[in-house]
C-alpha cells in the first residue's frame, strides 16, 4: 500500500529525499515510513475484495496464518487488510468472530477464527542506504500493534539497518530462505504482507520454464497493496533441512591472543593446566 515514501519520491522526481543527510537515520521524518490516507484506503479496498473472492469452500477468502515484514507500513497494511488478528497462544475455538457480512456464511450464522499475525525479519524490503527501509524498535512497534507475534524476532533494534546497500546477492538468498522457511509451515493458505523489491528479488530467481508472458508477470514489480497469488509446491522437500535464523553480519574476529589467568585451587582443579586459546566470537497455497 502507498507510503509517505512513495509519495516524497513522486514528488522529488528521485530518491534523494530517503537519503539520511548529516543526521541519524531514525530521526528523518520518512523512517521506517508509514501508510498515507490513500495507502489505508488502498488496503480497506483488498479488504472489501476479500470478502466477495470465493476460496476453497467458502464464498470469501480466509487465511490460516498472515506472514507480515516488521515494518510499521507492512504491520498497518495487514491491520487494515485482515482486521484483528487472534492473540498469540489462543486456539482457534477459542478466537471466532462473524463472517463476513452479506456473506451466505453470515446469513447462515457461520463464524470463523482470524489468522495469527506472526512477524519475521527475512521478508522485510531490501534494506539499508534508504531511510524508509528502516525499522524502529520493536518494542515500539509490539506496543503499536499488540495482538501480532513477534517472538520470532532476535533483535528489539535494527541491527540490519546501515548506509550500505543490502547486496541484491544477499536479498535473493535471504528471499529464498524465508521460502524454504515458509514451505515448512503446517497451515494450507497463508498471507504475506511483504515489500516490492523483497517480492522482485524472489520472483526474478524462478519462472524461467515459463513462457514469457508469463516469467514477466512473475518477475516484474509488484504495485501497491496488489495480491498476488501462487501455490508453492513441496515435492517432498517440506521436511527437509532446518532453517536458520535471521543474523546480522558478523564482525571480523579478534587476532588479538587474550591469556585467562584463573584461581586453579579455588576452583578443585590442583596443577590442572589451563590452555590459552583465542575464542572467536504475497498468499501462498501449499500443496
Amino acid at each position: 500500500a502507498e507510503g509517505f515514501h512513495n509519495v516524497a519520491t513522486k514528488e522529488t522526481g528521485d530518491n534523494h529525499c530517503l537519503l539520511r543527510g548529516g543526521k541519524p537515520a531514525a530521526a528523518h521524518p520518512l523512517y521506517d515510513s508509514r501508510l498515507t490516507g490513500k495507502g489505508i484506503d488502498q488496503s480497506e479496498a483488498l479488504k472489501d475484495y476479500l470478502t466477495k473472492r470465493p476460496s476453497g469452500s467458502r464464498s470469501f477468502t480466509a487465511f490460516d496464518l498472515v506472514v507480515v515484514s516488521p515494518l510499521t507500513r507492512t504491520c498497518e497494511t495487514a491491520l487494515h487488510v485482515f482486521g484483528q488478528p487472534r492473540a498469540p497462544g489462543i486456539p482457534a475455538f477459542m478466537s471466532k468472530v462473524d463472517a463476513p457480512v452479506g456473506s451466505p456464511e453470515y446469513a447462515a450464522g457461520i463464524q470463523v477464527a482470524p489468522p495469527r499475525f506472526l512477524v519475521r525479519e527475512e521478508c522485510r524490503e531490501r534494506w539499508g542506504h534508504y531511510v524508509c527501509d528502516g525499522r524502529r524498535p520493536i518494542r515500539e512497534i509490539a506496543e503499536e500493534f499488540p495482538n501480532f507475534d513477534f517472538s520470532e524476532i532476535n533483535h528489539d533494534d535494527d541491527v540490519f539497518y546501515s548506509d550500505e546497500r543490502e547486496t541484491d546477492e544477499h536479498c535473493c538468498d535471504r528471499a529464498v530462505k524465508f521460502l524454504e522457511w515458509l514451505n515448512k509451515r503446517p497451515e494450507k493458505c497463508i498471507a504475506v504482507v511483504t515489500h516490492s523489491s523483497f517480492l522482485r528479488h524472489l520472483f526474478g530467481q524462478f519462472g524461467e520454464t515459463l513462457h514469457n508472458d508469463d516469467m514477466d508477470d512473475l518477475q516484474r514489480l509488484a504495485g501497491n497493496c496488489e495480491l498476488r497469488s501462487i501455490v508453492l509446491c513441496s515435492h517432498g522437500n517440506k521436511d527437509g533441512k532446518s532453517i536458520d535464523p535471521l543474523m546480522p553480519k558478523s564482525k571480523a574476529p579478534s587476532t588479538v591472543r587474550m591469556g585467562t589467568v584463573f584461581n586453579k585451587e579455588a576452583m578443585g582443579l590442583g596443577d590442572l593446566d589451563m590452555g590459552i586459546g583465542m575464542e572467536q566470537l504475497v498468499e501462498i497455497e501449499e500443496e
